[in-house]
């Protein structure tokens, strides 16, 4: 802290400024040169007169004098107060008057922020969220996140006597999928020494419900029991669901508790489309469902029918396969014998020519020279 002496009687009386946050606890220190037992006064802003050398002289128990000596005269402040602030006088009397005055600076740090709505979410619209933080000294500093993304928001203050009231504004654009998103306001302050206060909102965004038709089972025999469930969302929460058949009404066994269609001992006069509704002050949701309800026998034989269709296939396919490799075998020794029969033919005629030759001998050359002439 920097200490306020005064020059010509520095060497008399010396004091320290203090800075403390509200509620906490401030040290008074009066540091006397060469103190010869002369009267020693400390008093408040006010300059009320809270200690007369040792004795107590203002009955305000917070203030407790826990050292008095020829060098230091040291009392502590508890719960301070921001009325507390100030400058505290040490006054030494001896043939002069010496003073020094120690300022007191009071914090006031933020509270946790709160967050106020203007009016209810609405998908496919924009909610407006402020963040409030009604005292503190000085002001506050507020920032919106999301996601650990930083908000851009309108921030504003007012100075209320020595403290201010801060705020900040964000306006958002809302979809069902940001129901239950989480809006942080932060606040720092010098207060809090490097700490945060924060608050958390979480979005209730409202939006128009839907519907959903799940079957307990697939494949319906009959005298099984279906559960249809009508599985709904929306917010708020549709809390009446109505079940309806097409073109006809519910069987009369028909059990309806909730969001659940309960449908006994089904028969072949059961099949229909059945639909259940939900609704809230956004809109209206349904669904359908097509119950096909099968004689037991007829299920039976096609399941065993299809074994026999499985095998019949296969080995049709056999078959032809079998045929194809019989065809291109055959076509293939066709046509190698038909090559080797034409080269066979090729061989002949020059061996008949040859042979010819042989025979003749000379003779064939003369009578080729006599056709010549």
């Amino acid at each position: 802290m920097p200490t306020l002496t005064c020059p010509a009687l520095a060497q008399e009386v010396q004091t320290e400024n203090m800075t403390v946050v509200e509620g906490g606890v401030a040290e008074i220190n009066c540091r006397l040169h060469r103190y010869d037992g002369s009267i020693v006064v400390i008093q408040n802003p006010a300059r009320q007169t809270l200690f007369f050398n040792g004795t107590r002289a203002l009955k305000d128990e917070r203030f407790q004098l826990v050292e008095f000596t020829q060098k230091q005269v040291r009392i502590l402040l508890s719960n301070v107060k921001l009325e507390d602030e100030g400058g505290y006088f040490c006054q030494l009397y001896t043939d002069d008057t010496h003073h020094q005055i120690a300022l007191l600076t009071v914090l006031v740090a933020p509270e946790n922020p709160t967050v106020e709505v203007m009016e209810q979410a609405v998908e496919g619209g924009e909610v407006e969220l402020t963040c409030v933080v009604p005292r503190s000294r000085p002001a506050a500093t507020l920032r919106w996140f999301r996601d650990r993304r930083e908000l851009r928001g309108l921030s504003s203050r007012e100075q209320l006597g020595k403290v201010f009231r801060v705020s900040t504004t964000v306006r958002l654009r809302v979809e069902r999928r940001d129901h239950g998103a989480i809006v942080t306001c932060e606040a720092t302050h010098p207060a809090l020494r490097g700490q945060r206060k924060q608050t958390q909102y979480v979005l209730d965004v409202q939006y128009s419900p839907t519907a959903r038709i799940q079957p307990s089972q697939t494949v319906l025999r009959e005298g099984d029991t279906l559960l249809l469930t009508c599985s709904v969302n929306g917010n708020p929460l549709p809390t009446e669901i109505t079940w309806s058949r097409a073109n006809d009404s519910l069987p009369d066994r028909a059990q309806i508790q909730g969001e659940v269609l309960t449908l006994p001992a089904l028969s072949l006069l059961d099949n229909g489309t059945y639909a259940c509704q939900a609704a809230n002050k956004h809109g209206r949701a349904s669904d359908q469902y097509v119950l096909v309800v099968y004689d037991p026998g007829a299920i039976v034989e096609a399941q065993t029918s299809v074994p026999y269709a499985i095998v019949g296939g296969i080995l049709a396919l056999l078959v032809f396969t079998v045929i194809c490799v019989l065809i291109v075998m055959v076509w293939c020794s066709i046509r190698q014998k038909g090559s080797y029969l034409t080269h066979e033919a090729s061989g002949l005629d020059e061996h008949g020519e040859a042979r010819e030759a042989f025979l003749n001998g000379g003779d064939s050359h003369k009578r080729k020279e006599e056709f010549f002439i």
